[in-house]
């Protein structure tokens, strides 16, 4: 293992070395050979991903595919010229895709997942993987085994859609994780908050059923899967460690319609080591968004999806990058801001231009996918680590559900 220091002195000492490229420097993503493709589920993620899409050189969307018209027709209307499909399976046998998205319901994702794969196409799948522990499980099975020959060109590849690991600011901030920039961890924080009910109008009962999954206690894995997973993957990357036991309330603050499924949600996932990564989501206020907070003994580093900080402690040693830093002032503290090739841009007279991201979080991990597709290559987001995090996601859901601390199995998260 490289030692923190090593890795500081060959790294943090010059951030123009570093292999991500600011939006003041960005070139355009752009495919080697075309790549027709599908995307299965289109609703509003699957017309985010179809959205994203259409920005990059290459790419063809061949095929789409929703059981529910009216979605289809809407996604339709964003693509001409591709097929469309009301089951997934006529997709997979008669469509115009070499690889697909599945932007399915998260409870569709395993059926859906299982057929892409036994017919031979390359997979991206949102996240969560899945609703249920064991689906989580069966899905990475068939995505590793599916996988193995994929040096050889015959496997296929399968990348689970969670953003973080594909995200520049998120890539770059990791870097100064894993050196003396933080040093020890001390404690992690995350936050999502956004007003929002996730209930869909819906003229009948059978719509509302298709529609709202989410509210459906048997069918959703609540703001710990559907969101909290998304973000606990994040410190699971930056850490290399996930939590042994999680505690967990929600209630209902807002949405009183009905609906059993918490609208606010507060977590407490406890680590082997002592290390607690507190966690909070409601549907029923906004302030501050989403974000996650790693505090260590030098320094803490706040991520924010488009945006990153690092807060250095008073007593922490300077390493001489500080100079090209750009700083912003946060009440009492002063933030250094993540750029990455932030001494070429400070030289250029743009740090500032080097600021966030330029496209969504969602659209580095479409490029992340497309890029592995192309040259038959590594994911950024294996169907293994995608499963640990559903399934620290769901055991969270439980937690809330119940009122009772869940033990989260390390030999479960090992097999996966």
């Amino acid at each position: 293992m490289t030692d923190r220091r090593e890795f500081l002195v060959h790294s943090a000492g010059a951030l123009a070395a570093m292999a991500i490229v600011p939006k003041a420097l960005a070139r355009p993503f752009r495919l080697k050979d075309d790549l027709t493709v599908g995307v299965i589920g289109t609703g509003r993620q699957g017309r985010a991903i179809i959205d994203q899409l259409q920005q990059i050189e290459g790419v063809r969307i061949g095929a789409l595919c929703d059981i529910d018209g009216a979605r289809l027709r809407a996604g339709v209307r964003r693509v001409r010229g591709a097929d469309s499909f009301d089951r997934h399976q006529d997709l997979l046998d008669k469509g115009q895709a070499q690889a697909v998205f599945i932007a399915t319901g998260t409870p569709d994702h395993k059926e859906v997942v299982l057929d892409a794969l036994s017919a031979g196409k390359d997979v991206h799948c949102e996240a969560p993987l899945a609703h249920r522990v064991e689906d989580a499980i069966e899905i990475a099975r068939a995505a590793r085994e599916s996988a193995q020959d994929l040096g050889r060109d015959s496997g296929l590849v399968f990348q689970a859609g969670f953003q973080g690991r594909s995200n520049p600011v998120y890539s770059l901030a990791r870097s100064f994780y894993r050196s003396d920039s933080v040093r020890e961890l001390v404690a992690m924080h995350a936050k999502a908050y956004h007003k929002t009910s996730w209930r869909a109008p819906a003229s009948n009962a059978q719509r509302d059923r298709l529609l709202n999954w989410r509210l459906d206690p048997a069918r959703s894995a609540g703001l710990s899967g559907e969101w909290g997973s998304q973000q606990f993957d994040v410190f699971h990357w930056f850490t290399g460690r996930y939590p042994v036991r999680v505690r967990g309330l929600g209630s209902i603050r807002m949405h009183n319609d009905g609906r059993e499924v918490a609208d606010t949600v507060s977590l407490m996932l406890e680590f082997s080591d002592g290390a607690v990564l507190s966690y909070d989501a409601s549907l029923a206020n906004s302030y501050a968004g989403r974000y996650e907070v790693l505090h260590g003994t030098n320094a803490a580093i706040k991520l924010a999806w488009s945006h990153g900080w690092m807060f250095k402690e008073a007593d922490a040693p300077t390493q001489g990058w500080e100079v090209y830093a750009n700083r912003q002032q946060f009440h009492n503290d002063e933030g250094i801001t993540l750029i990455a090739g932030a001494t070429q841009l400070a030289q250029q007279g743009k740090l500032k231009e080097g600021v966030g991201l330029e496209f969504d979080s969602l659209h580095y991990s479409i490029e992340a996918f497309l890029k592995s597709v192309s040259e038959r290559g590594e994911v950024v987001c294996d169907a293994s680590e995608g499963a640990r995090a559903t399934i620290v996601g769901i055991l969270s859901n439980d937690a809330v559900r119940t009122g009772e601390v869940v033990d989260i199995d390390p030999a479960l998260l090992r097999e996966v």
